[in-house]
């Protein structure tokens, strides 16, 4: 039995390596922010202009995944993420080599279409290699590639952009690009493909599965809620607890570290229980950002939520994807790309919403208060999942149409 036990443990070596690819694009979307004064300087803009390359990769993220998911239908899977390595490399090298502004901003759109279509596909791939008891553990590991790049890769990218200006960043953006594009294209087993060339009206019947838009929304809305404090959590942490700028890196650090942890956890507890774990995460991020609120004047209290909360709101993207791929089972490549388009929503909202609290009586403690309420409302969706469920467990013998084959899996995921 023990050894019955150790078998899922043992993940398919294509999920690390889909983690490098992962820790690779990720750290190019976060490391903009470290590098907008140098970008600013050198294209000869304001810093707010350039800020529009944040914008622009959020809307080609929200944009691009579901819409590149459907037109490298026809593509094997293993080819589309060497593909979108291949282009998000070339997206490096055009505003690398660029010294206008709208060209630059194009290739930030360029790079962020890359980028959520290989997260899209590369979740199928994870989750398709491990199987269904194991696909929340594999989206963890995949994740943590992000944990990594919050960790490590944006301090590095950040020390090399002030140590030879943002291009070479992005240069070593390209080049490590390239390494992941050849080493995945090596690896990843020629199978991982569809096994049957689907049409686009057959992916977009995934529009129709009312638990996936659910998932999509709680998505949205925790992940809307925990980025509002993150985004502005260095004027909390200077102009409120009092910690000085200097040790503003190494507190990002431990709540890339408590997104480390958070992804890989959650990953195990979302594949016995996906959505118990998802409501449970949920809530405890609204626990997270509420005491951040009146505890954020003393420095312990403050690192230690900060921690916590890469923990939480990092962990749902271990259960998101497979929950809404599961429910979305028509179509799992474009499901997969709409909760990447629903976590960059979030992230899109409050960077406007959350930022204009700061010149309202809140505050530096006003992202906060924003991020409560999102991922307050983000529990909405969750406790209708669960009282689907229920009301389905209690009448267990209801007939469903052919179209919704596979709703099994989807409640025992749910479960």
């Amino acid at each position: 039995m023990s050894s019955h036990r150790e078998k899922p443990a043992r993940l398919p070596f294509v999920v690390p390596l889909l983690a490098l690819g992962t820790f690779v694009m990720v750290t190019s979307e976060f490391i903009i922010a470290a590098l907008l004064p140098e970008v600013s300087a050198d294209l000869g803009v304001s810093v707010a202009t350039a800020g529009l390359l944040i914008t622009a990769f959020a809307v080609g993220m929200i944009v691009g995944a579901p819409t590149i998911s459907i037109a490298t239908l026809r593509l094997p899977r293993r080819s589309t993420l060497v593909l979108a390595l291949a282009v998000f490399a070339v997206g490096h090298v055009i505003a690398a080599l660029s010294s206008s502004f709208p060209i630059v901003l194009a290739a930030r759109v360029i790079i962020a279409l890359a980028t959520g279509t290989f997260i899209a596909v590369g979740s199928v791939v994870a989750t398709s290699a491990a199987g269904p008891a194991a696909a929340s553990r594999a989206m963890g590991v995949m994740m943590s590639g992000m944990s990594l790049a919050i960790v490590a890769g944006v301090p590095l990218g950040s020390w090399v952009g002030q140590a030879i200006g943002w291009r070479g960043t992005f240069w070593a953006l390209a080049a490590l690009a390239g390494v992941a594009a050849m080493i995945i294209g090596r690896f990843i087993p020629a199978a991982e493909r569809a096994e049957v060339t689907p049409s686009v009206r057959s992916q977009l019947a995934v529009l129709r599965h009312g638990r996936m838009w659910l998932v999509l929304a709680a998505t949205a809305l925790v992940t809307g809620g925990f980025m509002a404090a993150y985004s502005y959590i260095s004027p909390l942490l200077t102009e409120r607890t009092g910690i000085s700028e200097g040790a503003v890196p190494l507190v990002l650090v431990g709540f890339g570290i408590g997104a480390l942890l958070g992804t890989n956890i959650t990953g195990r507890l979302g594949d016995r229980k996906p959505l118990a774990t998802f409501i449970t995460t949920s809530v405890a991020s609204v626990l997270v950002l509420l005491l951040l609120i009146p505890l954020s004047t003393s420095p312990v209290a403050t690192v230690v939520l900060v921690v916590l909360l890469g923990v939480t709101g990092l962990g749902i993207t271990s259960i998101a994807t497979p929950l809404a791929v599961r429910f979305g089972h028509s179509s799992p490549a474009l499901a997969a790309a709409l909760t990447v388009s629903a976590f960059n929503l979030g992230i899109a909202l409050v960077s406007w919403l959350a930022g204009t609290t700061l010149d309202t009586s809140l505050g530096v403690t006003g992202p906060e208060v924003v991020g409560v309420v999102m991922a307050g409302l983000g529990l909405i969706p969750l406790l209708v999942l669960a009282a689907m469920r229920a009301t389905r467990t209690a009448v267990p013998q209801v007939s469903l149409p052919a179209a919704d084959e596979g709703t099994s899996l989807a409640h025992r995921v749910a479960a």
